[in-house]
């Protein structure tokens, strides 16, 4: 009996300590706070694995038991945790338990900045102040950053910058971005503000990436023409607002609206950019599709189809718009 005994308690011994070293031994490593990200979409076990490769912890299983102590059943949130390879399962699970420090913010193509700066204000818990820093911090670089400069793509973000830094970060990664293209354009003599203000504009007409090309050898047909651009968006973009919608279709008078952004009754680009453009349309403005057409539908099925006259242009609205 006294034998038996004496086994169960070694083994018990083994069993505590194996889970001692699961979960309360820290991996070998710096004591300083290291950023580590989980990605959009990543599954708890994927999140698990790359911190063992990262060499955070010891051992996967002792991570999950200590994250199903804090009560974390389901995936880590996607963003980034400050952790620091000695600290125990312990507390690296209690970090990743709660909010991360920097969070995964998608922005698409073709929103205008009041937008953005709604989907940051929700995901990095911004006030007015904050968001307000964020819309007005062109205003220590210049006009020409007003709008058209908050790249679309998906960023990683920390909580604690204020708006007007990461306003900042947004117009950085603009210029990473446009920077290849510039000598493009200034080849063919074309001011960057300028391009994105074309580019703005084919974001929001074009329905798809493939029709941008022909959206923009027709906006440039009727600006080298001097014809007004007579596009709606643009319109849209002077009336919208939080209340009623930023892109409401227009209503009858609206193109008579009072606006330096009508371009049903001024010639030429509006003042600022309407959206920010991606790559795509970007590129469509320096390598426009050479057509004869000077106007463009869109049927109900979301099908482009351009003409070269006004009397095509109603031809084409009886046709598949009535």
């Amino acid at each position: 009996m006294a034998r038996k005994n004496i086994i169960i308690a070694v083994f018990l011994i083994i069993i505590v300590g194996g889970l001692y070293y699961l979960l309360f031994s820290a991996a070998q490593g710096s004591a300083e706070a290291e950023r580590f990200v989980v990605p959009l979409n990543a599954s708890r076990s994927q999140a698990v694995k790359s911190l063992s490769e990262g060499k955070f912890i010891k051992s996967s299983l002792g991570l999950n038991i200590a994250l199903l102590a804090r009560g974390k059943f389901g995936a880590i949130a996607p963003g980034g945790y400050k952790l620091s390879k000695n600290q125990n399962v312990f507390q690296i699970a209690g970090i990743l338990a709660g909010e991360p420090y920097m969070k995964w913010v998608v922005i698409p193509e073709g929103e205008r900045k009041e937008q953005i700066a709604g989907q940051l204000s929700k995901a990095l818990g911004w006030n007015n102040e904050t968001r307000n820093e964020f819309l007005n911090g062109y205003m220590k670089i210049g006009q020409d950053y007003k709008e058209g400069v908050y790249f679309p793509d998906t960023y990683l973000l920390p909580k604690d910058e204020t708006g007007e830094e990461i306003a900042f970060r947004f117009i950085a990664h603009f210029q990473e971005k446009f920077g290849p293209l510039y000598p493009q354009f200034a080849k063919e003599n074309i001011r960057w503000p300028t391009a994105i203000k074309i580019a703005s504009l084919i974001e929001r007409e074009a329905g798809k990436d493939k029709e941008m090309p022909l959206v923009a050898g027709i906006i440039w047909n009727r600006l080298l023409q001097g014809m007004p651009l007579a596009i709606d968006a643009t319109i849209q973009y002077a009336k919208g607002n939080a209340g009623s919608g930023w892109w409401t279709p227009l209503v009858k008078g609206d193109t008579k609206t009072d606006s330096l952004y009508n371009t049903y009754l001024h010639k030429g680009l509006p003042p600022t950019p309407i959206s920010n453009p991606g790559l795509p349309a970007i590129e469509a403005v320096l390598k426009p599709e050479k057509t004869t057409c000077l106007y463009y539908i869109h049927d109900n099925d979301g099908l482009i189809h351009c003409s070269k006259t006004y009397v095509e242009h109603q031809a084409n609205i009886e046709k598949y718009l009535k």
